[in-house]
């Protein structure tokens, strides 16, 4: 197997394919793919989140975008062995350290949806904790991130006669079937150098991975006050209206290269 970097539209309608979720980070920078016998079984981008400098500062100040990449998104054709995807990410390791000046790779395991990054933990990237992280569920089962709900606080706004709202209110979900879910993102990073492995240890990163068991669900039940939830939230994963422009975007903009090249 071998990667190399690939057209942005074939890479995401793969990952729309086999990705459980089919939104895409919008500040992507490589697209990479996973070849065996010249046919496609993988994809992996590389980027940032939605709050780059900030994320890498608060977890190691000093820290640029300079320093790192997050993977964005990963996903292995069905039919390919399980540890594919620990392979994936040691060539990808390798391809930076060629092809890029970073010194680290991050990412996010979304505990939301039941990930805890067992893959993570086979490639030994080093496990910094978890923080709690908001989602709102519509009515049909879409998995709403708060920075995607725009019109509904536009719409919610109107009927509470402001001009701005941050967080959609409680009566509002209540009349349009809302709900609003807290789960654990929990963080990965893997240092590409000497010195970065210090700095990573340094800053109390370590190898106490979590489980299953350490999954935690809570939902919004009034103001300031969450319940703990018994199972994990069904999404209704291939529900994607207020996320249809992001999901369909690379759709929109593809070029003649986007297809052949």
């Amino acid at each position: 197997m071998y990667i190399s970097e690939m057209n942005k539209y074939d890479c995401i309608e793969f990952i729309q394919r086999y990705h459980y979720s089919k939104v895409m980070p919008k500040l992507t920078k490589h697209y990479l793919g996973l070849f065996k016998d010249n046919q496609l079984v993988g994809t992996l981008t590389l980027g940032w989140g939605t709050q780059p400098l900030q994320t890498i500062n608060k977890l190691f100040p000093g820290l640029t975008t300079e320093n790192y990449y997050e993977i964005g998104k990963m996903c292995i054709h069905d039919d390919m062995p399980k540890n594919t995807g620990s392979q994936f990410i040691a060539k990808v390791k390798k391809w930076m350290k060629e092809n890029t000046e970073k010194q680290l790779l991050y990412t996010l395991a979304d505990g939301i949806v039941g990930k805890v990054g067992y893959v993570y933990q086979a490639s030994n990237f080093y496990y910094g904790g978890f923080f709690w992280t908001p989602v709102y569920m519509g009515a049909d089962g879409e998995k709403i991130h708060p920075r995607t709900s725009k019109p509904l606080l536009v719409e919610n706004a109107k009927l509470v006669g402001k001009k701005k709202l941050f967080w959609l209110t409680p009566e509002f979900m209540e009349l349009k079937g809302i709900k609003k879910i807290q789960g654990k993102m929990f963080r990965y990073i893997m240092p590409l150098n000497k010195d970065m492995k210090k700095v990573v240890r340094r800053a109390g990163w370590n190898f106490n991975y979590p489980k299953n068991n350490d999954l935690e669900w809570k939902e919004f039940v009034s103001k300031g006050k969450y319940i703990k939830m018994k199972e994990m939230p069904k999404f209704a994963l291939d529900v994607v209206n207020l996320n249809y422009r992001n999901v369909h975007a690379h759709k929109k903009s593809a070029s003649i290269e986007d297809f052949f090249g």
